[in-house]
């Protein structure tokens, strides 16, 4: 059985697309207008299954190898092109990344040392303060 995205990624034939209708299934509510999709929905559906499963295998290139049947640099080059599609934080080499507001927000909560309220509470503010 043929999935819908399946379907969707056979009519457009990889080719850009927008989406122009957006339904919230709970409430019903529609919204109308040019969105973009995000960076991943923008893969073909074979690098989204790559990605999927990568994230099941936790990461484990050596379960992504039995898993496609295939070797370390098969998988290595494909995560690599997969990469280069996705715009998402450069990191230049030898520079550690700088943990993140929402981040270090996450990790305070994962501690017990914050509740999930006031961690909203605070990140709703830090988007105020930013838009």
């Amino acid at each position: 059985m043929t999935k819908p995205w399946q379907t969707l990624t056979q009519l457009t034939g990889g080719s850009p697309l927008e989406i122009e209708r957006v339904r919230l299934t709970e409430t019903g509510i529609a919204i109308e207008g040019p969105f973009e999709l995000p960076p991943l929905a923008r893969l073909t559906a074979e690098d989204q299954i790559f990605v999927a499963a990568f994230v099941r295998c936790h990461g484990s290139i050596k379960q992504m190898e039995k898993y496609f049947g295939v070797s370390y640099p098969t998988i290595k080059n494909r995560l690599n092109k997969i990469g280069q599609l996705l715009p998402f934080v450069e990191i230049a080499e030898g520079e550690p990344a700088a943990p993140s507001a929402a981040s270090q927000l996450l990790d305070q909560l994962e501690r017990g040392e914050m509740t999930a309220t006031e961690v909203l509470r605070r990140l709703a503010k830090k988007g105020e303060a930013n838009g």
